[in-house]
């Protein structure tokens, strides 16, 4: 008798597993996904259970949630200090709502009078940053996803530590997964030099745990609240991994939207370390440099609502003429899929550029999957073959683009914390076609083009 009640209760707890799931799982979810947590919910339940428990929803652990509800505030002090050189631009249809979207997702305002340049050459913006670096009078500032120890990593400490001597304040993020190989050696030799230097999100097996697929993703650097970087490249050597040599696409930027990306640094620091940087030096008074029209917009799962794939899709459903995307990791959710093969149809060229080698095999196969349905729907991919195309870039009609951490699959929308500039003025946005040294006209002219399914490499 026992025993069958223990059946009975086995059954029925299994069945109310698959029945919380038709509940649970379809929230803010989208079809597809939802699909594939039930199909695996009643053909495993108690599997499903563990994973979903683990990895289904995109959110940090409670403790990690109470301290980014502290947040708001820390943001708002930032941003008061940095509107104050916002004005309205007058601005074309296409670029007023993406502004107001990435005001409403990231709360970073447009703000005049940058000035930017796009650094195509791997070695030369290492020689820049740290150039910039040995500048510094007040305050560097550095968060990377990837910090090596290499001969770059190696480059970029020495500076630090020259900097930390001459009385700069010097801080330095790095995340705990992506630079795991090398965090206690970089630890090591820079906090006894006065630098001040955490690990993002660090796995804890008790305490205060944290999810391991819940990342860090950014490249941010301020140096003096005046000079900024972001961009797609990790500090380490171009040729890391299986290889073949890194191309990137990185920007410096001088001008009032330096203090966003200051602001995101700042609340970086605040959600690892719980103090909040508020010194007057950090947003130092702008001047008006350069004529681009700027604005930041971080994203990741400690925001409230919202992502960068929600910028992407509104961004292709502008176009009228032209989309241009250059991307290292190409597995788009489905609205974003949609989008591009809406845009075509509306008339507009779509051009995706992307890396015809990868660091991860399996991510390539599936990027593959879907090039077939872009090609008979008229997109252009050209297959970047000189090395790894690991730069992110979408360009919109030649008025929007953007650069920055993020690429176009689903570790980037919903998982990992990413960085994009976001430029509204002709001449930055259409880089592809106006850049004719910069890395990305020579990896057009480098590129095999899949005219057809059969024309894959």
């Amino acid at each position: 008798m026992t025993g069958h009640l223990w059946e009975w209760l086995l059954l029925a707890a299994t069945w109310a597993i698959r029945l919380g799931a038709l509940v649970i799982v379809p929230f803010r979810r989208s079809p597809t996904a939802t699909q594939s947590w039930l199909l695996l919910f009643f053909a495993a339940p108690w599997v499903a259970l563990a994973l979903y428990l683990a990895i289904g929803r995109p959110v940090h652990p409670r403790w990690r949630r109470q301290r980014v509800a502290q947040l708001g505030p820390v943001i708002e002090r930032a941003i008061v200090r940095i509107e104050c050189a916002a004005r309205p631009p007058e601005l074309l249809p296409a670029q007023a709502s993406a502004a107001a979207l990435i005001r409403g997702i990231g709360r970073m305002p447009l703000l005049e009078g940058n000035a930017v340049d796009f650094l195509t050459d791997y070695d030369d913006t290492i020689d820049r940053l740290v150039k910039d670096i040995d500048g510094a009078r007040d305050q560097v500032h550095l968060l990377f996803y990837i910090f090596s120890t290499d001969g770059t990593g190696d480059r970029i400490m020495s500076a630090l530590v020259r900097a930390a001597a001459r009385g700069v304040t010097c801080r330095l993020l790095i995340d705990a997964v992506g630079s795991r190989q090398w965090a206690h050696a970089i630890v090591a030799r820079l906090r006894p030099r006065g630098i001040e230097v955490h690990r993002i999100l660090p796995i804890r097996v008790l305490g205060r745990t944290t999810r391991i697929d819940l990342r860090n993703h950014r490249k941010i650097v301020v140096i003096d609240g005046r000079i900024g970087y972001t961009g797609s490249q990790n500090v380490i050597d171009a040729e890391h991994g299986f290889g073949w040599p890194n191309h990137e696409l990185m920007v410096r930027v001088r001008g009032p939207v330096v203090g966003e990306l200051q602001a995101v640094f700042v609340a970086d620091w605040y959600l690892e370390t719980e103090t909040e940087l508020a010194e007057a030096v950090l947003y130092p008074a702008q001047e008006e440099v350069g004529t681009s029209l700027a604005q930041v917009l971080p994203s990741g799962p400690d925001l409230e609502a919202g992502g960068i794939d929600e910028l992407f899709v509104a961004l292709i459903h502008s176009a009228r003429e032209r989309v241009v995307i250059s991307t290292p990791y190409f597995v788009p959710s489905e609205p974003l899929f949609q989008a591009l093969q809406v845009a075509v149809l509306r008339g507009a060229e779509v051009h995706l550029l992307l890396s015809g080698r990868s660091d991860h095999p399996l991510v390539h196969l599936a990027q593959r999957s879907y090039y077939a349905e872009l090609l008979r729907a008229g997109a252009a991919i050209h297959l970047y073959q000189p090395g790894f195309l690991h730069a992110n870039h979408m360009s919109i009609d030649g008025t929007v683009a953007v650069v920055g951490s993020s690429n176009i699959d689903m570790r980037s929308f919903a998982l990992n914390s990413e960085i994009s500039l976001v430029l509204y003025d002709q001449e930055a946005a259409p880089l592809f076609e106006r850049s004719k040294h910069g890395a990305c006209s020579r990896a057009l002219s480098s590129c095999r083009m899949s005219g057809n399914a059969a024309a894959w490499p």
